[in-house]
């Protein structure tokens, strides 16, 4: 992955503890694009959404894949297409959390309407 400027730096330290586990870390992620069942550019825009996603957030990588994905032809509607997909991702903090927020500002209110 270093080879290839597919490596986060943020790695470094975790392969000097333990490189045989990085290693094995590495060969598996590399494993699916490797056998070629996806197209470079279904690879490239899924690798988007996984580094644009809301639990990974990594910029770096999402610059990268962006980059590579132009130059492999994929589209800027494409590209747009995928964020908007993985968006939704984080709406869901909303979803939890919006209902739990009326629950306890309606017994907060209820606790001091009591006082």
């Amino acid at each position: 992955m270093r080879r290839d400027g597919n490596w986060n730096p943020l790695w470094d330290k975790l392969s000097d503890w333990d490189p045989e586990w990085t290693e094995q870390f590495m060969a598996m992620n590399a494993t699916p694009i490797e056998r070629g069942i996806f197209t470079p550019e279904f690879v490239e825009l899924l690798s988007i959404a996984i580094d644009a996603a809301a639990t990974h957030m990594y910029a770096p990588g999402v610059r990268r894949h962006i980059r590579a994905a132009l130059d492999l032809g994929v589209s800027r509607d494409e590209i747009l297409t995928v964020l908007q997909m993985v968006s939704v991702l984080g709406i869901h903090a909303c979803n939890l959390g919006v209902p739990i927020l009326e629950e306890e500002l309606d017994a907060h209110q209820a606790r001091h309407a009591a006082s």
